[in-house]
């Protein structure tokens, strides 16, 4: 499920995805990255924007450079392989921006795939992941399935709580297509992801209901007092954010949820532990025949009979490839609050701002 922001002023001024990309990867440059991870963030957050789940893409950047200011990302981690089997390898990520981390986790998992049917990579201790089907779909693209989780700290709230317990740990599937799109399924295990409850934040817009609780624990739909995330489908959602801090956070040696409870100071760095998983699909099938059944599920399933007032049926991942594809066209909206948080972040390391389209009045 991608979720799109509508947090957008009337015709926001766009910006040509080439321009973007090369804004991107100038301003982390400046921070200190490589230029191989600044490009990483660079493909990351651009992905992002470009398939509308605007929450993870440039907005993301003052804050990823506030968090290099204050010490909780580095800008030059040691990424290294801990342990490691056949099949298997656990990372330490150093605090690396979690789209550098997560990306060199998929494909360690891809490599340990083709050899061993599957692979599984273990990410300790990085930053704020970006937008988790970027690292399925890599998968997804090599023949394989790719499967992304992340465990994070307690930003929403356990049933029968009122206040942050359990993370919005997001989850990402990805399969092949054959003439047909990949599937690709990203998913928070909140009602909705915490950076759209960020941004509902930031504007002060109604939010619907069922979305958040504000800090006294009470649900509302005011988005400046919005808090807590919500549990995708109660115990549902809180209970897989859970297990994902066990199968995770306490699998790689680094618990954040207990810790942070009882331990929580005020301006605790973002901190996420990762798991990328590739499934080689000739290990099981024939990838060909694997692809046309894809497009043949897909088919079978667009073809049902519609529920009244539903236009067409939608596969995962097909409403982002189509954003993409209007965007790709016609630039990257961005919001005139963004764009002035951009412009200080680019006037304090002398980076040019991206060229933009203006936007009319």
């Amino acid at each position: 499920m991608e979720l799109t922001t509508h947090l957008m002023t009337t015709d926001p001024r766009k910006i040509p995805v080439d321009a973007l990309k090369r804004f991107i990867q100038d301003i982390f440059a400046a921070e200190g990255m490589s230029g191989d991870h600044a490009a990483t963030m660079a493909d990351v957050l651009s992905w992002a924007n470009l398939r509308g789940v605007d929450s993870h893409g440039i907005s993301r950047i003052p804050r990823y450079v506030g968090m290099i200011d204050n010490g909780g990302m580095n800008p030059r981690p040691n990424l290294s392989v801990t342990t490691e089997t056949s099949a298997s390898l656990s990372i330490e990520a150093d605090r690396a921006a979690g789209p550098v981390a997560m990306d060199w986790a998929m494909d360690k998992a891809i490599a340990k795939a083709r050899n061993a049917g599957i692979g599984w990579a273990m990410v300790r201790q990085m930053t704020h992941s970006g937008a988790i089907g970027y690292y399925t779909l890599k998968a997804a693209r090599a023949d394989m399935a790719g499967l992304a989780f992340v465990s994070s700290l307690p930003n929403m709230a356990y049933p029968g709580t009122r206040a942050g317990s359990v993370g919005t740990s997001p989850i990402g599937i990805a399969v092949p297509g054959g003439d047909h799109a990949p599937l690709m399924l990203d998913m928070a295990t909140a009602v909705v992801a915490g950076g759209r409850l960020a941004q509902a934040r930031l504007t002060g817009e109604t939010i619907p209901e069922g979305w958040a609780l504000d800090a006294d624990g009470v649900p509302t739909t005011d988005g400046a007092r919005a808090v807590t995330s919500v549990p995708l489908g109660g115990h549902k959602g809180g209970g897989l954010s859970l297990m994902l801090e066990c199968l995770i956070s306490l699998m790689v040696g680094n618990p954040i949820l207990a810790a942070e409870l009882q331990e929580r100071t005020p301006g605790h760095p973002i901190r996420q532990n990762g798991l990328c998983i590739a499934v080689n699909i000739a290990a099981f099938t024939d990838p060909a025949e694997f692809r046309a059944q894809v497009d043949r599920l897909v088919e079978t399933l667009k073809s049902r009979d519609r529920a009244e007032g539903t236009e067409e049926i939608l596969v995962p991942g097909e409403r982002g490839d189509r954003v993409l594809e209007e965007r790709t066209r016609s630039g990257i909206p961005v919001r005139d609050g963004i764009w002035t948080q951009l412009e200080t972040v680019a006037a304090r390391h002398g980076v040019a701002m991206p060229a933009s389209t203006t936007p009319t009045r």
